[in-house]
């Protein structure tokens, strides 16, 4: 991977009135992107199962999730969602905690996640470019600087400095990369391996999601896929 632009990052994110920080999930540059779509109107039909959360065998165990830990209205399901983006459109609410995955007739498949805290929020559309299982983690130069504790769990790989992929990778089972204009944004959608931090503004910018449910959107969705993040403005109801 390229090393970070820093400068020239921040510079274009600027052009676009969005405030973000710096992500901690790669190590390459991104752009401006276009501006978030309005927010579309929900009405939750709460069909969760708890079945959707047990072990499950994978490259790596993927461990049951206790369910009773966490709010019920972040665990997946399907909604009625109205909104201007197309099916198979993922449209993500920050302010809410939830990404929408857009379903035909007026439906869409609604995951709880974790997402960027104070000074690493993010917005603006971007396209899914690649997809990993178990994906290696690459933290930028700047968060091993300001978290020194992650240092003895890295190691020189193919890529750079990082951790090699498995149960205790940051970036959990699966990642989706984010790009906008043929550019890295440093941001990906990826699984995690604290489930109960799901709800909470807790990552360096990127959309942290429960390993069960990050398996299960990768495999709805195709490289090309179209991600819309809402801005701070527009909360979806």
């Amino acid at each position: 991977m390229r090393d970070v632009n820093r400068r020239n990052f921040l510079a274009g994110v600027s052009l676009a009135g969005v405030g973000l920080g710096l992500a901690g999930c790669s190590r390459t540059t991104s752009t401006a992107s276009n501006g978030p779509s309005p927010a579309p109107i929900t009405s939750p039909v709460y069909s969760y199962t708890p079945a959707n959360y047990g072990a499950t065998s994978d490259r790596f165990p993927v461990p049951a999730v206790d369910t009773s830990k966490i709010n019920p209205m972040f665990l997946r399901q399907e909604v009625a969602y109205v909104t201007k983006e197309p099916p198979g459109t993922i449209v993500i609410d920050p302010q809410g905690k939830f990404l929408y995955y857009v379903q035909p007739g007026g439906r869409a498949i609604r995951y709880g996640v974790g997402v960027g805290k104070q000074g690493f929020a993010w917005s603006g559309t971007a396209t899914i470019n690649s997809k990993q299982e178990w994906p290696d983690w690459y933290p930028p130069k700047e968060m091993i600087e300001r978290r020194p504790d992650i240092k003895p769990q890295l190691s020189q790989l193919q890529s750079g400095i990082g951790m090699h992929g498995g149960p205790g990778n940051p970036l959990g089972a699966r990642a989706m990369y984010l790009w906008q204009d043929g550019k890295d944004t440093l941001y990906r959608i990826h699984g995690t391996v604290e489930p109960y931090s799901i709800g909470t503004n807790v990552s360096s910018g990127c959309i942290r999601m429960i390993n069960q449910d990050a398996i299960d959107l990768y495999n709805r969705t195709p490289t090309g896929t179209r991600v819309v993040v809402l801005g701070s403005g527009a909360r979806v109801s």
